[in-house]
């Protein structure tokens, strides 16, 4: 199984590679891999079913089952399990889905634009529903059932250009991931209660969670919102008729025979165990019933042949929700039955209005006259469909309808009243089936009077393949219906015994059921005859009801709701946004720990040592200081001193590791400031221009006393020994490092260190697009258009070379004088902002500082350092470097874009977290190495350096982003040179001569 479904992905992950080199005929290559799996499961099948007997005995493992350990610590595991019903939606999930992936090679032309995409999605999806049905872990299934919803959103907007595909599209994922969401809430609350989030084992233990009541009946409703929305029932039926502007492969294949079908799934999967829950039967008997009634009556007055089968489809799977929610072992069989006819017949009938509409360039019956005598075969296989899906004689649709009205007459007979309403109910909308299956044909192939036939080529046999193998499995099993009822036996066996078992087949003798069929039969060919006198009351009939118009209705409230919050919260002001912040940091903790008994804090000890008192006092006259500041660089520098003290306050503590990477924060943060700063008047306002000075202090004090009484109160809450007392020992033996702050950030909280660098970077990026990017879209704006003043100007070519954000044309055009040279700013920079003392220091201390950064990576394991303070260090000398010489001395210390370093990082930290994957371990696993070499003696190489390198480089990538942006950006606009002084300027610093 879990080959089967790497193959299926693997090969997606390849395919528009594949498209590039055969075109369309690549659609073959992708059907031969689902039926290749087809082909295994049919050889694999009888193995599959007589292993599944033994479940119905307690034995859950039964089935071929595959485990393996994912997220062991949250219960999560990677379980796969083919038992009967997994087979049976597998039949329908690998076989259409390679016959709708034939198809396409003839649907689909070589100059059609993004098929690579199309059928690697496709596919894909195939793979995610082999998934979610063969998924033995609730939470496993949710991620393919998740995984279906994203794909079904891009197939069914693969018309991107369409804004009609694009809203359908949307409203699809809205609607299913609501319900996805939803389901979400109840697995977890049943796994919750059963102990376990495997499915089997839920089942096998459903008799005892019945018991519990309340609980489990609302967890089950949440699970079946899941399910209603996914199979479109109503009110959420109203997205599968939009979901028709996808291409028609997607609404034979998604919305014919799979992706509907994981609603079906999933109330079939659990309703061995639930259906006796106090809402099963309420929610599934009468929204299918309604959703059967409402989906064939709107089908009754679709002119769209699409539209037609979209609601027929819509009508159906309330048919089949209804069905399977009774819960009985004779509806089971039935529900089963249906649900394979239906995938048949369905799926044929999108497949041919594919046909028509590719060759006659249109689906509306009200143009389409004659194609009977244009293509007799798609005429002969399109009514074998139709009359499968009205349910008439001697077609598999007609064997599983009267398995299905014999279930509902023994239900009848049990349930009175609410039985028979039940089965009037569904012989009506049978009727309905009969009218609208009549309807098409009729719209399809039918000579209209006064009306010229529509030209129609001829079809190509490959192009009508797929759906002659289709209809021949519709006639076959209505023959021979044995092999597939003894593929649902196992899972009827799941059920109680049956007092009178139904059986599959084509003749039973004059029954009542007969006798239900000819009814809805007859009255289906009524309904289609008085067709005009039946749109005529639909048009007179009010729509009271409109889920659609309800949903756009909900949607615009929700936009109009955003928009008077946006306007109310997002002000541009920053301190109005403080002030948010820290009123609910402060009102809400303290509230709770208020209202909560806590200890009081005990040994209350001001100060260890004069120092601290010292550095205290200092701090609070730093904050003080920033208070009365007149210019914002002095309030920054106060500020600072307050993150020094801090860096000293560590060191004091014992905390070497933790003062040094607080002393580098602080002072790449004092530069990132201060070159902020230049773009930013000098002189703070002298009043506070919004006033309510108290207010402020008095949040701000506030704030202060809130956090200093919660850290107080929380440590003296403790009754257990803080987990840190094991971390020198984990350290040592676990991550092979005594420095315990490292070795926790890149072994013992990996994933921790990993998310944080991620945030970094995409935290560079943003701050680098607010510089860079000069309109909305992925093009910059030719600078030498930008008027000047604009807030764009100065990002005008260098030297006929665009300005980039590596800084590589600047470095290039700006040559310097000897290869050998550096820190030659007195080509680059305006004499009145050079400092020769500080270009001194900066040639003496650079490598240095360089090589110091270096030895704290590589010590950082095991004395204080590490790849986050070397990156700090090696940053800051990157600073100093620049600060020296300029931007363009800047572009030459690094001729590498921070995005590559910063992606290098990341892709080496990924690199190294994945690899002991392929030896067996966990992800994340570090492994010590030792070795001896000559003259160097013994060493310990610890694969986690590895990491601690990535984290490294995404460091200096970040402080390389915030140089390039708050810095060489902003001197480059503060020149204000036009591209012309701009040459000037290239041409002096080549010949020597300085402006």
């Amino acid at each position: 199984m879990l080959l089967v479904l790497i193959a299926l992905f693997a090969v997606a992950g390849i395919a528009p590679f594949l498209f590039r080199m055969l075109g369309r005929s690549t659609f073959y290559v992708l059907a031969a891999v689902p039926a290749l799996a087809f082909v295994w499961l049919l050889a694999n099948f009888s193995s599959f079913i007589e292993a599944d007997q033994g479940a119905a005995s307690g034995s859950p493992n039964a089935p071929p089952v595959q485990m393996f350990n994912w997220l062991p610590s949250l219960g999560v595991h990677l379980d796969f399990r083919m038992d009967a019903l997994a087979a049976v939606l597998c039949l329908l999930v690998l076989g259409v889905g390679a016959l709708v992936l034939f198809y396409c090679a003839r649907y689909f032309k070589n100059e059609d634009p993004h098929t690579g995409a199309f059928g690697a999605q496709l596919l894909a999806f195939a793979a995610s529903m082999f998934g979610l049905v063969t998924a033995d872990d609730m939470i496993l299934m949710f991620i393919f059932w998740e995984l279906t919803t994203i794909l079904s959103f891009l197939l069914i907007g693969f018309n991107r250009t369409r804004m009609g595909a694009r809203r359908s599209a949307l409203t699809a994922l809205m609607v299913t991931t609501f319900g996805g969401l939803t389901m979400l809430a109840g697995l977890i609350m049943l796994g919750t209660a059963a102990g376990t989030y495997r499915i089997s084992e839920v089942l096998a233990l459903a008799p005892e969670l019945t018991r519990m009541g309340t609980y489990i009946d609302v967890a089950i409703v949440l699970m079946l919102v899941g399910a209603i929305s996914k199979s479109a029932l109503i009110p959420f039926h109203f997205w599968l008729p939009g979901a028709m502007a996808a291409p028609t492969p997607v609404s034979a294949y998604l919305h014919a025979a799979a992706m509907v079908k994981a609603g079906i799934y999933l109330i079939a999967r659990f309703a061995p165990g639930f259906h006796e829950t106090a809402f099963w039967q309420p929610v599934l008997l009468w929204l299918g019933l309604a959703t059967m009634l409402i989906g064939g009556w709107r089908a009754l007055k679709q002119n769209d042949l699409k539209l037609v089968l979209a609601y027929g489809t819509v009508s159906q799977l309330g048919f089949l929700v209804l069905i399977l929610g009774i819960g009985t072992p004779n509806a089971a069989m039935a529900g089963l039955a249906m649900m394979l006819a239906h995938g048949f017949f369905k799926a044929t009938l999108f497949l041919i209005v594919g046909i028509i509409d590719h060759k006659s360039g249109t689906r509306d019956i009200r143009q389409l006259s004659g194609l009977r005598s244009s293509s007799p075969v798609l005429f002969v296989v399109a009514v074998i469909a139709a009359a499968s899906m009205a349910g008439v004689p001697p077609l598999f649709g007609f064997v599983a309808k009267e398995a299905v009205y014999e279930s509902l007459l023994e239900h009848a007979s049990s349930n009175g009243a609410p039985g028979m309403v039940l089965l009037l109910g569904v012989m009506l909308g049978s009727a309905m089936t009969f009218a609208y299956a009549a309807r098409f044909l009729w719209g399809g192939f039918a000579r209209k009077a006064g009306m010229k036939p529509t030209p129609f080529p001829k079809v190509p046999w490959l192009f009508l393949a797929p759906l002659l193998v289709l209809t021949l499995a519709t006639v076959v099993f209505a023959w021979v219906p044995g092999s597939l009822e003894a593929a649902i036996t196992p899972y009827v066996g799941l059920f109680p015994a049956a007092d009178h078992p139904i059986h599959l087949a084509i003749w039973h003798g004059f029954t009542p059921a007969l006798g239900l069929s000819l009814v809805s039969m007859s009255a289906g060919v009524v309904i289609f005859v008085a067709r005009k006198r039946i749109s005529k009351v639909q048009a007179m009939v009010p729509a009271y009801f409109d889920a659609e118009r309800d949903y756009k209705l909900i949607i615009t409230g929700v936009d109009n709701l955003a928009i008077w919050l946006t306007g109310r919260t997002q002000r541009g002001s920053l301190s109005f946004y403080l002030v948010v912040i820290l009123m609910t940091a402060l009102v809400l903790p303290t509230v709770v720990s208020l209202w909560l008994q806590t200890p009081a804090p005990g040994n209350l000890i001001a100060f260890d040592t004069p120092a601290q008192l010292v550095i205290g006092c200092i701090m609070i006259l730093g904050a003080l200081g920033a208070l009365q500041a007149n210019r914002r660089f002095l309030a920054v520098l106060m500020v600072s001193v307050s993150g020094y003290g801090m860096a000293a306050i560590f060191a004091l503590q014992g905390a070497p590791d933790l003062a040094v990477t607080q002393l580098l924060v602080e002072t790449i943060v004092l530069v990132a400031f201060v070159l902020a700063l230049r773009a930013l008047p000098v002189e703070l306002w002298s009043k506070n221009p919004t006033g309510h000075r108290l207010v402020r202090a008095l949040i701000g004090i506030g704030f202060g006393a809130s956090m200093i009484y919660i850290a107080a109160t929380s440590m003296a809450s403790r009754i257990a020994d803080p987990i840190s007392l094991a971390y020198p020992e984990l350290a040592y033996t676990g991550g092979a490092g005594k420095n315990i702050v490292n070795v926790t950030l890149v072994d013992m909280r990996a994933w921790d260190t990993f998310g944080e660098i991620t945030v970094l970077a995409a935290a560079a990026t943003g701050v680098a697009s607010l510089i860079f990017v000069r309109g909305r879209g992925d093009k910059t704006l030719n600078a030498a258009l930008v008027p000047r003043g604009s807030v764009d100007h100065g990002s005008e070519a260098i030297g006929g070379a665009s300005h980039s954000r590596s800084g590589m044309a600047v470095a290039k055009n700006f040559a310097i004088s000897s290869k050998d040279s550096w820190l030659v700013a007195g080509h680059t920079l305006a004499p009145e902002r050079r400092s020769i003392t500080f270009e001194v220091v900066t040639r003496l201390l650079f490598h240095t500082i360089l090589l110091a950064s270096v030895y704290l990576l590589l010590a950082g394991h095991n004395t204080p350092g590490g790849g986050f303070a070397g990156g700090l260090l090696a940053g800051l000398a990157l600073a100093i470097r620049y600060l020296a010489g300029g931007r363009v001395e800047l572009a030459e210390a690094i001729p590498v874009s921070p995005g590559t370093l910063m992606g290098s990082g990341l892709a080496l930290a990924a690199a190294s977290a994945v690899a002991p994957l392929f030896f067996g371990a966990q992800i994340f696993t570090s492994a010590a190495i030792e070795f001896s070499w000559p003259l160097f003696g013994d060493h310990k190489f610890v694969t986690s350096t590895i990491f601690d390198i990535g984290v490294y480089l995404v460091v200096v990538g970040l402080v390389i982003d915030v140089l390039r942006s708050l810095g060489s950006e902003i001197d480059e606009r503060s020149e204000g040179r036009s591209p012309t002084d701009t040459h000037d300027l290239v041409s002096d610093a080549e010949t020597g001569v300085g402006r």
